[in-house]
């Protein structure tokens, strides 16, 4: 009877023990996988569970996350308890498996969120478009113009006009409304000129006086091209 006892009890252990070291393994996968959705910065739709001092709680793969306050929203947040049971979006900002540590971030997630619309609207710019903008921004290098949509371009120093300047500050203002030709869009960013509608100005006025029609597909076409094969 002892020795069935001591079996038995031997045998418990050992699935114990196996039960354990499953567990463990399987805890650890998960980590693993929290680690990689923060490296590749996944965007995770999450339910607020609980509130505390400081911050909402949130469940990642069965794992306790924590999302401060300061990192709920990009507008202030006064009262966490209006945030229970809200759905949020979040990146994963810092696992420590170590620590059982794993802290959330919504307000990177509307940011990269906005990020990613900005620049499929930025995709979308038709280059040799000319477009009325505000001046946002003088630098020594040129000026930040705002075309709409919560979009901004640079014009260069060498793009306001045919005439060397030596500061943007002698053809504009911030505030001052212009019109700007879209230049370039690439890598997120987009190039304006105002010399460039000056040249086509000129080169219509030109085209104009030697009867040839300059239409909106000539624009960009330098006046050499253009009258190339007329004769004067």
């Amino acid at each position: 009877m002892a020795e069935e006892l001591k079996e038995t009890r031997e045998e418990f252990e050992k699935e114990l023990e196996a039960s354990l070291e499953k567990a463990e393994t399987n805890e650890s996968a998960v980590w693993a996988r929290l680690e990689q959705m923060k490296e590749e910065g996944t965007i995770l739709s999450l339910t607020v569970g609980g509130v505390v001092k400081g911050g909402v709680i949130v469940y990642v793969e069965g794992v306790r996350g924590f999302i401060p306050a300061s990192l709920l929203s990009a507008k202030y947040v006064e009262d966490l308890n209006v945030w229970l049971q809200k759905d949020v979006e979040a990146k994963i900002i810092t696992v420590e498996e170590e620590n059982q540590r794993l802290v959330l971030s919504a307000k990177a997630a509307a940011k990269e969120k906005e990020k990613k619309e900005k620049e499929e609207k930025i995709a979308q710019l038709q280059v040799g478009t000319v477009i009325e903008g505000t001046v946002e921004n003088i630098m020594p290098y040129g000026a930040f113009v705002d075309i709409g949509d919560g979009i901004s371009g640079l014009v260069h120093i060498s793009q306001f006009s045919k005439k060397r300047i030596k500061s943007p500050e002698e053809m504009v203002k911030e505030g001052q409304q212009v019109k700007v030709k879209i230049q370039k869009v690439a890598d997120g960013k987009v190039s304006l000129s105002m010399k460039a509608i000056e040249e086509d100005e000129e080169a219509a006025k030109k085209a104009k006086e030697v009867g040839v029609e300059y239409t909106e597909e000539a624009t960009g076409t330098s006046l050499g091209d253009l009258l190339a094969n007329i004769k004067l």
